[in-house]
């Protein structure tokens, strides 16, 4: 399910990721490192980073199986962060789940905020889904920021839900239906 547009609003786009991201994504993961580290899911019993050619092979299976969409967050045309769709089933349940982060020196700016419209319309008016769920730790204040300016309702607490900076961390799930949505996510911000 690999997007055929870029969605834009400004400065903002939320592009598919490729195998040419993957050296400027390793980068920003090697140099924003202890920025990342707090909130990036990682596999109990290894602490190493992320190898971004990895990620983007794996995300790139992920979207020609239908299960899930890499996207990389940019501004000006930068790589300056990474949104994933993950858990993406149709049919009765027709949701998703999305992720991202953000160099810390883009962090604060509103471009989060933009690029999780931009993917939460492609998903509903593209993709055909009926559900989007975020899910956050309770910690990560920036990314509470974000679904506050969206509106999108909190749900409850999935406890000790996800592996993160060694151990199962906590998140609040935040979701959002289509028919919750008049306009589009974007119209939220203006």
């Amino acid at each position: 399910m690999k997007p055929n547009r870029v969605p834009t609003y400004g400065d903002v786009s939320i592009k598919a990721v490729g195998r040419l991201d993957a050296p400027r994504l390793q980068y920003l993961l090697e140099t924003d490192r202890a920025w990342l580290e707090p909130w990036e899911a990682t596999l109990p019993g290894l602490r190493q980073g992320v190898d971004a050619r990895w990620l983007v092979s794996a995300l790139k299976t992920q979207m020609r199986q239908g299960s899930g969409i890499g996207f990389t967050i940019r501004y000006k045309n930068v790589v300056v962060g990474q949104l994933n769709v993950a858990n993406i089933i149709h049919g009765s349940v027709s949701s998703a789940t999305i992720g991202y982060w953000i160099a810390s020196n883009f962090a604060g700016k509103g471009i989060t905020t933009v690029a999780v419209a931009l993917a939460i319309d492609y998903l509903f008016d593209d993709a055909g889904l009926h559900r989007v769920e975020i899910d956050i730790r309770p910690e990560n204040k920036a990314s509470l920021r974000v679904v506050e300016k969206l509106g999108i309702r909190n749900e409850g607490l999935k406890e000790r839900f996800i592996y993160i900076d060694g151990a199962w961390r906590d998140h609040l799930i935040f979701g959002i239906t289509s028919e919750e949505r008049s306009g589009s996510m974007l119209d939220r911000l203006r």
